[in-house]
């Protein structure tokens, strides 16, 4: 099987292909970042991002609806996937 030639232009000498001795060098950001930017920078681009962990997970669902059911919702503006939850737990109560 011959071996596919790479294409000259795409070729990139400041960021080579990592070989797998590459990945075997390769050390985690944790380690790296604190020697290149020092201990508070690193601290800083290593925190966790984004919203952080409900106490109560949801399961994704696909549920099948009726039309008018769904923009009613939608008519109250955003929020109204929140909304319809809610409108599930107050008759859970009620029943």
């Amino acid at each position: 099987m011959r071996k596919k030639q790479p294409n000259s232009e795409l070729i990139d000498d400041e960021n080579p292909e990592w070989t797998r001795a590459t990945s075997r060098r390769a050390r985690a950001a944790s380690e790296v970042l604190p020697e290149l930017l020092g201990a508070e920078a690193a601290s800083q681009l290593l925190k966790p991002r984004g919203r952080p962990k409900a106490a109560t997970t949801k399961i994704h669902l696909n549920l099948r609806l009726d039309a008018d059911i769904v923009q009613a919702f939608k008519a109250q503006g955003v929020g109204w996937q929140t909304r319809m939850n809610d409108a599930l737990h107050e008759w859970l109560e009620t029943h």
